[in-house]
């Protein structure tokens, strides 16, 4: 039966248990319309365009 040499160190451990617990980067994609970065498939908050139609016709400016 395989044993190991030596002891795992806590430090060892933690660093692969970590690896579980991060975050992913969220996805951003450019708008083709205002070019403004927005999250994929989803209506663009600046200018209210979605598969290049007008979706929201009223969208407030900052």
């Amino acid at each position: 039966m395989a044993v190991p040499k030596r002891k795992t160190s806590k430090q060892r451990k933690n660093k692969r248990r970590a690896s579980s617990y991060r975050l992913n980067k969220a996805t951003v994609v450019e708008c083709p319309n205002c070019h403004e970065m927005k999250l994929p498939h989803r209506v663009c908050p600046s200018c209210g365009h979605y598969a290049g139609k007008e979706v929201l016709a009223e969208v407030e400016a900052e």
